[in-house]
């Protein structure tokens, strides 16, 4: 069976350093905690799967997701690990909440060493869309 992952909108976030700043500011013990309104029903398939980040419609990063706790308040987290990994940028819709991402759709990673990963997100999908990286 294929891993499933998430998509999430970063409310506030103009770019991937900015992101990156934001988890890191949130981390305690190597883990980062995302709060939403309700578990997903398919909480088992999500374990160890990604919750990758959508920046100007644009899927960034992402992060592993560990586990979901409830709160008292009636919340859940979704607690992932603090390491945010820079993906090849894809257009995404935003959207309220978070959606189910399947194996098949999720991005790749980025290799840091070629300097590619670097690019502005929004030259970096038009350089892809040219077929030049």
């Amino acid at each position: 069976m294929s891993q499933l992952h998430m998509t999430r909108v970063a409310v506030g976030c103009p770019d991937y350093p900015s992101l990156a700043s934001r988890i890191a500011m949130r981390a305690e013990g190597g883990e980062v905690r995302f709060t939403t309104r309700f578990k997903p029903k398919r909480v088992d398939e999500l374990i160890g799967g990604k919750l990758h980040f959508i920046v100007k419609h644009i899927l960034v990063g992402r992060v592993e997701i560990l586990r979901f706790d409830e709160r008292e308040d009636g919340r859940i987290d979704i607690v992932c690990v603090a390491d945010l990994e820079r993906i090849h940028p894809q257009p995404k819709r935003a959207h309220q909440g978070w959606r189910y991402l399947a194996e098949a759709d999720a991005p790749k990673g980025v290799d840091e060493s070629d300097g590619i990963g670097d690019l502005p997100p929004e030259l970096y999908r038009e350089l892809a869309e040219l077929s030049l990286i």
